[in-house]
């Protein structure tokens, strides 16, 4: 049974007007038992078309004027609607689209709130629920297959509940599907604030918590041996040159692959012995053999490279005891190499220590035989030499990767600016290569990867000017092709920020559902409506006032757009981001 309360009298395109009756201005009406919304904006009307019932959202409402015939001085107000259809329904099922248009005297009636669960939600399909409809107050079932399969972009200005609705999305996720979830997917959490690290989403001892201190050290983070020597990723972490410092570190890769069962202390006689048995030695050699010596910590030799001295007219090295380094003489033989064999021990270096080692070796044989000038290559080994001693204290290199949580939260609060800008390139290339080789262009996937970016805009942003422009390029690169490419492999990204427009077009643009807290700069704006197609204008419109937890759902897992108020989680799982109580903080202590 339907509660009549009004008439078509006006259909142009897809704007429909409506005469409301005059006893059917009630704000809530129950009947038989059921509740209805009345007649208000954003509410929902049902007109009859025969028998296709039209689902109409109500946009405005004004008062017309009407002069009755019989008391000429009488002047009566009749309420009218404008409606926009959003679907139909037929055999009391909903579907989505302009289909059906009304004609006039078609009437109109009251939506039940079970027939609005009905149509922005799963009722009957599935139970995950993580708030209800703002104005009706009607908990919603949200389509969770069809948004944990998807990018999803969680956008709001600070404040506006935006890390509730993250926590909460994947709190609710493994609280109904956790058993499900254990060996098909792991969930990899770059938390830039440090607001996950106790008992949010799942409790402490069930996942992984890696908190990085580039300062002091602690946790690492474990990265795969062949990931870390990459000439992609050593080009960048040292913002090498390409027409010279990048060769240059292709032949410290190459060489160290072509010779990986040779010992290093070989190859560092072999080095040594091209640096002082040369027929016309650089001086530059013997500089980057004295680094050498520092970098393996061996006092002998540095003592006895320290008396070595180049002698510019006969192009000659000699030491203090008159004996001389060139091809004509066995100094090498006689006095270094001894040193060499007896005291050089490596078993101290680590895969850091070594990188920098190979580097000098390299640049020490460039040099003896001409290959390569000092000056153009030392300025990368400077930056390599600084990045090493920070990435030290954060990053563990492994050769095989211990067996992955489902869930692992990284957290970045301790870290400094420019290691907070490589490590998630890191992390996010490391988990995202390992899977995609496991999976080996399986289709469908068997397993899932799931990378939420807790404040995205640290690291997607275009206008950052912290950084190299090469640097910055390739991090945009990796993630726009995990955003379009990762579907494919199972991976997915979640991102949440408060300036989705600091973000690269390409990624918002690929993102395929979204949920939108409250927004009020111009070009944050600007870009949702550029780039989100689901996003109609009367949802847009309230995305500057949204109240605090409220937000509006859009994007391919739903078929019209929402405002949800999510439901707020208890303060222990909460993200640690809660505001500050002045009135509790700056209270007069008692007397």
């Amino acid at each position: 049974m339907s509660i009549v309360v009004g008439e078509v009298i006006a259909v142009s395109g897809v704007r429909i007007s409506l005469r409301i009756f005059e006893d059917s201005s009630q704000e809530t009406i129950f009947y038989d038992g059921v509740k209805y919304r009345g007649v208000s904006l954003r509410e929902h009307i049902l007109i009859q078309r025969g028998f296709i019932d039209i689902v109409c959202l109500v946009e405005g409402e004004y008062l017309d004027e009407k002069k009755l015939e019989a008391e000429a001085e009488k002047t009566i107000y009749v309420r009218k609607v404008d409606v926009r259809p959003i679907g139909y329904v037929v055999d009391d099922k909903f579907f989505e689209g302009v289909k059906y248009m009304p004609m006039i005297r078609d009437k109109a009636s009251l939506l039940s709130e079970p027939m609005v669960s009905k149509i922005y939600g799963t009722e009957g399909v599935t139970n995950f629920s993580i708030g209800s409809m703002l104005k009706e107050n009607v908990p919603i079932n949200l389509p969770w297959t069809k948004i944990f399969n998807s990018h999803l972009g969680i956008f709001g200005n600070t404040g506006s509940g935006k890390s509730n609705t993250l926590a909460k999305l994947y709190t609710t996720l493994f609280s109904e599907k956790l058993q499900g979830l254990k060996n098909k997917s792991q969930f990899v959490i770059i938390d830039f604030n440090g607001e996950y690290t106790e008992e949010q989403i799942l409790p402490a001892k069930d996942k992984q918590i890696t908190v990085l201190n580039s300062k002091t050290g602690g946790h690492k983070f474990k990265i795969e041996s062949s990931h870390f020597w990459d000439l992609e990723i050593l080009s960048l972490l040292f913002q090498a040159t390409t027409n010279t410092q990048q060769p240059f570190l292709r032949r410290v890769l190459t060489g160290k692959e072509k010779f990986k069962n040779v010992a290093l202390k070989h190859y560092i006689e072999k080095t040594f012995e091209k640096a002082f048995s040369a027929s016309e030695p650089k001086p530059d050699a013997l500089e980057l053999s004295r680094e050498i010596a520092r970098i393996i910590s061996c006092d002998e030799l540095q003592a006895h490279l320290k008396e070595i001295t180049y002698n510019a007219k006969n192009k000659s090295f000699k030491d203090a005891a008159g004996n001389y380094y060139n091809s004509n003489g066995n100094g090498f033989v006689t006095h270094l190499k001894p040193i060499l064999e007896a005291h050089v021990d490596l078993g101290s270096l680590d895969q850091f220590d070594e990188l920098i080692l190979r580097c000098y070796l390299q640049l020490c044989s460039d040099v003896a035989l001409g290959y390569a000038q000092y000056e153009h290559i030392q300025p990368v080994l400077s930056r390599a030499k600084s990045s090493i001693s920070a990435l030290r204290n954060v990053l563990d290199i492994v050769e095989i990767q211990p067996p992955p949580h489902l869930l692992h939260v990284i957290s970045l609060k301790k870290c400094k600016n420019e290691i907070k800008k490589i490590l998630p390139l890191l992390i996010a290339k490391n988990f995202y290569i390992n899977h995609k080789d496991s999976e080996n262009l399986m289709s469908p996937p068997t397993r899932t990867l799931h990378i939420i970016i807790d404040e995205a805009h640290n690291i997607l942003s275009e206008q950052s000017m912290r950084e190299h422009e090469i640097w910055k390029d390739y991090r945009l690169e990796l993630f726009e092709e995990i955003i379009k490419e990762g579907r494919k492999y199972g991976v997915y990204l979640t991102l949440s920020s408060q300036r989705p427009a600091d973000i690269s077009p390409t990624i918002v643009s690929q993102i395929h559902n979204f949920f939108i807290h409250r927004l009020v700069n111009e070009r944050d704006l600007m870009l949702l409506d550029n780039t989100i197609s689901t996003l109609d204008s009367s949802s847009k419109a309230l995305i500057p006032t949204l109240a605090k937890g409220c937000c509006v759902v859009t994007g391919t897992a739903f078929d019209l757009p929402m405002i949800l108020k999510i439901d707020p989680l208890l303060k222990e799982h909460r993200p640690a981001s809660d505001d500050v109580n002045l009135e509790e903080l700056w209270a007069t202590p008692p007397a």
